[in-house]
């Protein structure tokens, strides 16, 4: 009796309904507000729409990261930096950096000119050398190694430290392998192989990555240890997901902001581990200009007050390089993470 009182009302109310929407939009105002009520139905279509995200990774982690105006502005000074030292050769009036200028008046070499004397812009050395080409030219030296450095640092240590955490086959190799590596300093072996190869670029190359990747290798297995064994990863093992394409799209995305922030601090310890390894004398020799080379020669002159400026030249490159880095590769880690895209 309830339900036919029910469906009574609802016929009644559907043709009152069809009637007033008939007569127009003003014979809507007659009707009580709870009468007013009318099922929309099912659009597929405008149920896809109210789904839809414009959310972009990158494209938040950028918006993310030029909010900080100071690390913007390290960046660009940065890039600014970088750049010119690389270009600086092919600018004209430019000296060779291994040139050992004289006076053409008398013939007698130039010992260390004062910055901004006899077109030395920022002077010269003991034998006549340009410091102005030398620090850019050591600029490039140093660069080049810690980007070389932190590449093959990155390359290798992600892919041995995803390996080593998500394949259990394997952990105890590695372990063993980081045990090894870990237990020998790094410095030591460096010296090792300076001392057993000839100095070069190559050579420092090759002793800072032949065990800094480990670093890099345990911290990401620690990563992929916390995160391996969550549900969606479960879920992809068990519908039969490449194991590649698991580590491709669920494990690195989580891991971005970590291993941008580590290759950046891996380029300044690289620069700094240049200037360690010349500073004890096993680095690159006189002829090829370094930060190292030049921070080396500085400090031997730096207590006589009017050459002091031959160490203060390359401390302050590598200084504000070191702590560009620095700080832009913090920057860019706490934008790389998903949780600050949160509005």
């Amino acid at each position: 009796m309830l339900f036919r009182m029910k469906d009574e009302k609802a016929h009644q109310l559907e043709a009152e309904l069809d009637k007033l929407q008939a007569d127009g939009p003003a014979a809507w105002a007659k009707l009580p507000e709870e009468e007013l009520f009318t099922p929309a139905g099912f659009s597929e279509e405008r149920a896809e729409a109210t789904s839809y995200s414009n959310y972009s990774y990158w494209g938040s982690t950028f918006r993310a990261f030029f909010k900080n105006r100071v690390a913007v502005l390290l960046l660009v000074a940065l890039i600014a930096v970088v750049a010119f030292a690389f270009l600086q050769p092919y600018l004209p009036g430019q000296a060779d950096p291994n040139l050992c200028a004289v006076d053409p008046v008398t013939g007698i070499q130039y010992r260390n000119i004062a910055p901004g004397e006899k077109g030395f812009i920022w002077g010269s050395n003991a034998i006549g050398q340009d410091l102005w080409a030398r620090i850019w030219a050591g600029a490039r030296t140093s660069l080049t190694i810690a980007f070389f450095v932190a590449l093959i640092e990155a390359v290798v240590g992600i892919t041995v430290g995803v390996l080593w955490g998500y394949v259990r086959q394997l952990d105890f190799f590695f372990t063993e392998l980081y045990n090894i590596c870990d237990n020998v300093p790094s410095t030591i072996i460096l010296i090792l192989i300076s001392y057993v190869a000839s100095p070069s670029v190559q050579t420092l190359i090759l002793g800072m990555s032949i065990t800094g990747w480990i670093a890099m290798a345990r911290f990401i297995r620690n990563q992929i240890l916390i995160i391996r064994d969550r549900d969606y990863n479960v879920a992809s093992r068990c519908i039969g997901t490449p194991t590649s394409r698991i580590v491709v799209r669920n494990l690195l995305p989580y891991l971005v902001s970590v291993i941008m922030l580590r290759m950046a601090l891996t380029i300044p310890a690289a620069i700094g581990s240049e200037v360690f390894i010349t500073y004890i004398g096993l680095g690159l020799s006189v002829e090829v200009p370094s930060l190292g080379n030049l921070i080396n020669d500085g400090r031997k002159v730096m207590m006589q007050a009017g050459l002091r400026y031959q160490l203060l030249y390359p401390t302050i490159i590598l200084s504000f390089v070191t702590i560009a880095f620095y700080l832009i590769g913090n920057a860019f880690s706490d934008a790389a993470d998903p949780k600050n895209h949160l509005q």
